[in-house]
């Protein structure tokens, strides 16, 4: 009996490792958090859809492959949301690929992101921490525990190339290089010695910014990870480079108004109005922060 009982309990925790933490969004969609295993993509109806039609979609191109033994020693650290059409989209394709290759699939490594507002972008055990994950599907590719690619979103070339190129040590610069700029920034250097160069680091900003969304999209993540004077510098910088956007206005009102700078969040508000006066976040946060 005694071994009866040690058994089961063995058998227990292993059922229980197995089984992928999943939420329910706001949507009332049911999607993966934290580490999981590329079968619980192939198995669970939830996600089995989108995974094989997608799956399906890749097919190898080139003739020459040899480039692929550079990658027998390699980890991939695969940071997906199973919310997100680029994730759905590529995740499955790269998989692929790496099958088509005869790579090892125990290479590859998957987290699982949420998409709420109070852990956006963030693993249920902080597992994006450190790794600079500001767009999904992030590729993370590591030698002996040490990173010396990534793609980040989707292929600079096409999916094929861009590997080929990560294997033979002429990766392409990874997308987003703006929101990468700053992330190094502030990881690099306290954010008083970032105000005292604050124009320089502006100049850099815009020659590397490719449309609104990108720092938006980044500035949100340092909102909801904690980091507010990071994404307050981030929003800021966007209004100054896109001055005539409405959204990236209300989303700096949106947080200083969080931060208590009331007086600065009615003026992004306002800001918000005269491009678009039917705006419908900027009218309802200025009847509460100015009734009169």
């Amino acid at each position: 009996m005694k071994y009866f009982l040690i058994l089961f309990f063995f058998v227990s925790q292993v059922a229980i490792a197995q089984t992928p933490l999943t939420y329910i969004n706001s949507n009332g969609d049911k999607h993966l958090a934290g580490p999981f295993e590329l079968d619980d993509l192939r198995k669970d109806t939830t996600y089995s859809g989108w995974f094989e039609s997608n799956y399906a979609r890749f097919q190898l191109k080139g003739e020459d492959t040899s480039w692929k033994s550079s990658f027998e020693q390699t980890e991939v650290e695969i940071y997906i949301g199973t919310w997100c059409g680029d994730s759905k989209r590529w995740v499955p394709q790269f998989v692929k690929l790496w099958n088509e290759l005869g790579l090892d699939e125990n290479q590859l490594k998957f987290t699982a992101l949420y998409d709420g507002e109070e852990k956006y972008k963030q693993g249920p055990n902080a597992e994006e921490k450190g790794k600079q994950i500001h767009r999904v599907p992030t590729f993370i590719f590591k030698s002996e525990g040490k990173e010396y690619a990534r793609m980040v979103e989707y292929p600079r070339n096409d999916l094929e190339k861009d590997l080929a190129q990560i294997a033979v040590g002429f990766a392409s610069e990874p997308n987003y290089r703006a929101a990468t700029y700053l992330l190094d920034l502030f990881e690099k250097e306290p954010m008083d010695s970032v105000w005292k160069n604050v124009n320089y680091h502006l100049g850099e900003v815009y020659s590397l910014v490719g449309k609104e969304v990108e720092l938006n999209t980044l500035g949100y993540v340092f909102q909801y990870s904690d980091r507010m004077p990071q994404a307050l510098l981030t929003f800021q910088f966007n209004t100054l480079i896109y001055p005539y956007s409405p959204r990236v206005f209300s989303s700096f009102g949106d947080a200083l108004r969080i931060s208590g700078d009331k007086e600065a969040a009615i003026t992004a508000y306002q800001r918000v109005l005269a491009l678009e006066p039917k705006h419908e976040n900027a009218s309802a946060q200025l009847k509460i922060l100015k009734p009169d």
